[in-house]
């Protein structure tokens, strides 16, 4: 409210705001299908983009089909008859037979589906009229000080153009419904927020003195964009602006897990893990220890982004679609009795799945009494983990998927949910000078834990949002209590005069002028 974002501003002013609150335990993969499904992911199946097969040990990339198990919004809407407009809504696939427009991944974080339209033709109008989206497909990178500010360029840039788009095609026609969604924030978030958040290890004063707040000035220009959408709208229109979950510093022990867990005898890994840290050594030592891998890893980031893209895409297809034979997990299933699934690398949550004897090709793990006193050890041990020196701990909890979920679904999902203490900010070698970037973890039972972190994020979501809500019948203020995002989507169809199908969802009196 200091006048920075001046259209958010005055729409909270006028407006219903309430925070809201994602699925729990889940929100980073989850948030999306759960909040355009009104179901939790024990009923849609989708907890990450990348997920274990059920049956395997390998982690496999979403596919459209996987994401057809429940209805979306927008396809409720069409099916009873309305005009719809749904366009870059992330994880969602294409709906042929849609009553409408609709845009999949012109510029999204998360690209699963690839560029498409509804109808087709409208794909290569949007590439004349508009072009690609100006920021690189995939946002993460290791990034300079003159590359971060090209990249801050390009999501303003492409803030201000979807902007363009979506006035240019609610001007179309007549709309019963239409929601847009601005992924520069999103993006912005994870790898800007060093130069917003002045705690953060990479903050540095230097760069933020000749740069300034580079988060800050993308959501300026997303201000600007929703800002003009709403001067071509009708007065009598009912405006809703979301943010599904938030964003905050990275933080946790996500990338100590796999180590925690080995140190714990529960999980073994089929090859040596070399960026596990030797205590003692630097993070400039430890950059300097990079295999071969690493190497190549490096020479493909230092290629164009054109070829960078295409050979991703290349790599991908064999690998997914040719092959079809994902990502085979670091583990010998034959000895370990669970393992890491993996949430998000700076996430406050990260995911352990048993390995069960009747459920996992190899599990030895039995189910029932003795998979429940394991999960009971686990979490105690898990519990008892502090970082080095102090008495703070590393785990806030351990949730069991099945005390939160009870869906269908719900044997695709990790069994474990380990909730890491949100502070402090954790560092990275890839941002400012490397502070913070050895991730650290002790307790009698593991000793030290350590391990380098070379991902380029410094910013990663929790699980609280906002609902910013305006129309008729809708009255101002603040709501004291926290609305979640499965009731949205059942609220939003009925304030449209339809029903949408859920499992005992509440809808929200308040947008529905009651």
């Amino acid at each position: 409210m200091d006048g920075t974002l001046p259209n958010m501003a005055r729409l909270i002013r006028k407006g219903l705001v309430a925070r809201t609150r994602s699925v729990e335990g889940l929100y980073v993969g989850a948030t999306w299908p759960s909040f355009y499904t009104a179901h939790d992911p024990s009923r849609h199946g989708i907890y990450w983009l990348d997920r274990i097969r059920v049956g395997s040990y390998r982690i496999h990339k979403g596919r459209p089909k996987d994401f057809a198990e429940r209805e979306a919004l927008w396809e409720v809407l069409s099916g009873r008859g309305k005009r719809v407009l749904v366009l870059d809504v992330p994880l969602t696939r294409l709906t042929p037979a849609l009553n409408g427009i609709q845009i999949v991944e012109w510029g999204v974080h998360d690209a699963a589906f690839g560029f498409q339209t509804k109808p087709a033709s409208l794909r290569r109008e949007i590439l004349s009229t508009f072009g690609p989206h100006p920021a690189p497909p995939n946002c993460d990178a290791r990034r300079s000080l003159a590359d971060y500010r090209m990249f801050a360029a390009q999501l303003i840039n492409g803030a201000t153009t979807r902007g363009q788009l979506t006035q240019h095609l609610l001007e179309t026609q007549e709309w019963d419904f239409a929601i847009q969604v601005f992924s520069e924030t999103h993006c912005a978030g994870h790898q800007l927020w060093h130069f917003h958040d002045t705690q953060h290890p990479a903050f540095d004063a230097t760069s933020f003195q000749d740069s300034g707040d580079l988060l800050r000035d993308v959501y300026m220009a997303v201000d600007t964009a929703v800002g003009n959408i709403l001067k071509g709208l009708d007065p009598g229109t009912s405006v809703i602006l979301l943010t599904l979950h938030g964003m905050s510093h990275v933080c946790g022990g996500s990338l100590l897990l796999p180590g925690i867990l080995e140190r714990l005898g529960v999980m073994n890994a089929e090859s040596d893990d070399t960026a596990l840290k030797t205590p003692g050594n630097s993070p400039q030592q430890l950059q300097q220890k990079h295999t071969s891998r690493d190497t190549l890893r490096k020479l493909y980031h230092h290629l164009p982004a054109h070829l960078r893209d295409h050979l991703y895409k290349i790599r991908s297809h064999i690998s997914h679609e040719w092959l079809r034979r994902g990502t085979q997990l670091d583990i010998d299933p034959a000895t370990s009795k669970a393992f890491y699934i993996g949430l998000g690398t700076g996430s406050t949550f990260s995911g352990i799945r048993l390995n069960l004897r009747g459920r996992e090709p190899l599990g030895i793990l039995s189910p029932g009494e003795a998979a429940d006193q394991f999960c009971t050890q686990l979490t105690g041990d898990l519990l008892n983990i502090s970082r080095p020196g102090t008495s703070i701990p590393l785990v806030r909890q351990v949730l069991r998927t099945r005390d939160l979920y009870e869906g269908p679904l719900l044997p695709e999902l990790p069994d474990l949910l380990v909730e890491w203490e949100p502070d402090p900010p954790m560092g990275t070698t890839a941002a400012g000078d490397m502070s913070g970037a050895v991730w650290q973890a002790y307790s009698d039972a593991i000793g030290l834990v350590e391990k380098i972190n070379t991902y380029c994020r410094t910013g990663e979501h929790r699980i609280e949002g906002m609902l910013i809500a305006g129309g008729a019948g809708i009255t101002g203020g603040q709501l004291e209590r926290e609305i979640s995002i499965l009731d949205l989507a059942p609220t939003f169809a009925k304030m449209l005069g339809c029903e949408m199908q859920t499992c005992g969802r509440t809808l929200i009196p308040e947008l529905l002028g009651q």
